[in-house]
């Protein structure tokens, strides 16, 4: 009798332990869904949209295009930045919380720049926000 008490009570500890992890994984995703709802409205077919980010130094820039072409640092991997007349422009030191908003002409060659968007099929980047770095050595 005190045999099957005892096998009664290890398995019931035994499922108990087993149950744990997936109760805690169901309450994480169910706070992930009510943190997240901004990310939700931009779905599209099930999918969430990211946003895309690029950073690296200015190679070229077409001010008729409305283009940047950017250099990845460390690499020699280009990416084309469109930028339009809806994309915000910035410039900020390093560390700074200061921003300042500038204009696309005070961009140019040898800028550091981070660039937000996203992707387009033909893999140039749309940005939404465009953040000039005043901390580049070669931008002064």
């Amino acid at each position: 009798m005190l045999t099957k008490v005892f096998a009664l009570w290890f398995g019931f500890a035994f499922v108990l332990a087993l149950s744990i992890p997936v109760l805690t994984q169901e309450g994480s995703n169910a706070g992930a869904a009510k943190e997240a709802p901004s990310q939700q409205t931009g779905e599209k077919k099930g999918k969430a949209a990211k946003e895309a980010r690029w950073e690296g130094i200015v190679i070229r820039s077409n001010k008729d295009k409305s283009t940047l072409t950017v250099r990845k640092i460390g690499s020699n991997t280009e990416k084309t930045v469109h930028y339009d007349s809806s994309t915000i422009i910035t410039s900020q030191e390093h560390g700074s919380k200061k921003v300042n908003h500038i204009t696309a002409d005070q961009i140019q060659d040898n800028d550091r720049v981070i660039c937000l968007g996203a992707y387009d099929k033909k893999g140039d980047l749309h940005a939404t926000l465009i953040s000039k770095r005043l901390s580049n050595p070669l931008s002064k």
